[in-house]
């Protein structure tokens, strides 16, 4: 067994007969475990159509191909609801979560009995659910459609995006703010001119790295008609339109694959 000595080295000792009857003690307990939890996933299972699946995926790849290609002149407009629907719900979940960042830091919440537990519910309740969830729940509330898929986006993103701004924001070079307070400057200019200016490459690090999952995330959403791209594929899915369904992939592929790239160059010239 190895252990770490003073200086770093690795110094590999035996192990005793109670440690390794608990460590064999702990295999077996997770060996049982995992037959058990075989043996329910094995009787929820139909293991014909699991034995079928390469057929059946067979057969839908002959069907799908080759894409139906003239079918994308009616993709633009629900790619660029999606392309909304990502940059809108970012937008506005960054406005939400930059005020709920500021309670939930320990070095800027007014009260740490009773703003910052009320910001970390904040934060901890809107990255628990699914943006899926909440835009089952949103078109339930005020209906199908894009305005569904950007709130949805947008409560899913303020806890993410809160999350990883206030700890930004506890991580400053606290000099710079003492500094600022020596002057006699209020509160208000201590975190704008103090702590501000030190978190906006943080702010838009994250900013674009939100962007870029609500891409891959707001392709789904229209799948529960919250729009975008996805109501096509569930339109498509519906009538088994496979060769409108394998362009309709194609296209999400691109936008992803466009986005991941903007972000990272993004990225690239913020760090």
């Amino acid at each position: 067994m190895p252990v770490l000595s003073e200086n770093g080295q690795q110094v590999w000792h035996r192990r005793t007969t109670k440690q390794s009857l608990v460590h064999w003690i702990g295999w077996l307990i997770g060996l049982a475990v995992f037959v058990f939890c075989w043996q329910r996933i094995s009787e929820a299972t139909t293991w014909f159509f699991v034995w079928d699946a390469p057929r059946i995926a067979g057969d839908i790849w002959d069907r799908a191909t080759p894409p139906r290609w003239e079918y994308i002149a009616q993709l633009g407009r629900p790619i660029w609801d999606t392309l909304n629907i990502a940059t809108l719900g970012t937008l506005i979940a960054l406005v939400l979560a930059i005020p709920v960042a500021f309670l939930a830091a320990r070095n800027t919440t007014p009260s740490r009995l009773a703003a910052r537990p009320l910001a970390l519910l904040v934060i901890v309740s809107t990255r628990s659910i699914n943006s899926l969830i909440w835009a089952l729940l949103l078109i339930a509330i005020i209906g199908p459609g894009v305005f569904a898929g950007v709130v949805a986006i947008a409560i899913r993103s303020v806890g993410f995006c809160a999350k990883l701004i206030y700890e930004a924001i506890e991580e400053i070079d606290h000099s710079q703010v003492e500094a600022i307070t020596a002057t006699g400057a209020s509160r208000w200019q201590v975190m704008v001119y103090g702590i501000v200016p030190q978190i906006l490459p943080a702010l838009a690090g994250v900013a674009v790295f939100r962007w870029d999952i609500n891409i891959r995330e707001s392709t789904v959403l229209g799948l529960v008609g919250a729009g975008g791209i996805g109501l096509q594929l569930q339109s498509s899915l519906n009538v088994l339109a496979w060769p409108q369904v394998s362009l309709i992939l194609l296209v999400i592929l691109a936008a992803v694959v466009i986005s991941e790239w903007v972000s990272a160059k993004v990225r690239g010239a913020i760090i």
